[in-house]
């Protein structure tokens, strides 16, 4: 019995990371096709979007080895976030200050493109790694043909920048511009009314305001919050087509590592989210994994290799 114990915790383990070394890449020749899979009413496909690229021990946030590293476990939209540096250069980066996440310290904004080359980033244990700080245009070729985006746009940066990137890199089929309110989202949409929205839909009469202020329900990929939401919202949503994103950082993340045998992630799917943005790609791709595997889902637009 001893013997059968350590050979199955063996296979676990090499499955695991067998399962690592795979690359899941999601690939959108164009934008009529990214917009068909985010079509609830023709792809049941759910997702995980890797809040803030997915870090983990070794990989800090923000980082195009980071994304790379979290194509290995689940096909993935990777949500970042864009900033200026002081010759307004888009970077990539959360925070105002450099402190948490790189060895600076102050303001991005004190620091022009070419100071910032010379730090290096850390990950969330304040572990210093030798990954530096991308820019935006970096990330979105980086991406081509492997990933899914949503593009965090922080306070200060224009949108018109952050556009001419994404025309730059032929980036339409693989981003998705996150805004807050209706207003952030139909200025958006004046300036580049191709390209996929993340804005608030809590119910109908959200939706009702945004399509009132000119962002067309095709368009639109709805974040429905941090908790989850009545079932109506989900079947209104469906209705329309539109994909339902979940933040589950934070209590949900936590409520499903402290209740493994819950299957809170799976559960949160089975209810109706159809991407769920987490810290924990790891915990919530098995269960997504489990879910897609038992449902028989599957969608032409993922490659897996090795």
């Amino acid at each position: 019995m001893k013997r059968f114990n350590l050979l199955l915790v063996l296979l676990c383990a090499f499955t695991l990371s067998c399962t690592a070394q795979q690359k899941h890449h999601l690939s959108f020749k164009n934008t009529t096709e990214l917009q068909e899979f985010l079509d609830t009413r023709k792809t049941n496909f759910p997702l995980l979007s890797a809040h803030r690229g997915g870090p983990m021990k070794g990989f800090p946030e923000n980082a195009i080895e980071t994304f790379e590293n979290a194509t290995r476990y689940q096909p993935v939209i990777i949500e970042f976030d864009v900033a200026l540096s002081k010759d307004s250069v888009l970077v990539i980066m959360h925070d105002d200050k450099l402190d948490r996440t790189t060895t600076g310290t102050g303001p991005i904004g004190d620091y022009t493109y070419a100071e910032l080359q010379a730090l290096t980033l850390k990950d969330d244990d304040g572990k210093v790694t030798t990954f530096k700080i991308p820019t935006l245009t970096e990330v979105l070729q980086w991406g081509k043909g492997k990933v899914l985006f949503t593009v965090d746009i922080k306070r200060g940066v224009p949108y018109e920048k952050v556009i001419e990137a994404v025309r730059k890199t032929k980036a339409e089929n693989r981003s998705i511009i996150i805004t807050y309110n209706a207003g952030q989202a139909a200025a958006f949409h004046r300036l580049a009314p191709d390209l996929m929205i993340s804005a608030t839909v809590k119910g109908k009469e959200d939706l009702e305001r945004l399509n009132q202020m000119g962002v067309p329900t095709n368009r639109i990929v709805a974040f429905v919050g941090v908790s989850a939401p009545e079932k109506t919202v989900y079947e209104f949503l469906a209705s329309k087509g539109i994909t339902p994103i979940l933040g589950t950082m934070g209590n949900l993340d936590r409520s499903a590592a402290a209740n493994p045998s819950r299957r809170v992630f799976y559960r949160l799917v089975e209810d109706g989210a159809a991407v769920l943005s987490t810290d924990d790609i790891i915990g919530a791709g098995k269960e997504l994994t489990e879910y897609r595997q038992e449902k028989g889902l599957k969608t032409r637009f993922l490659r897996v290799s090795n």
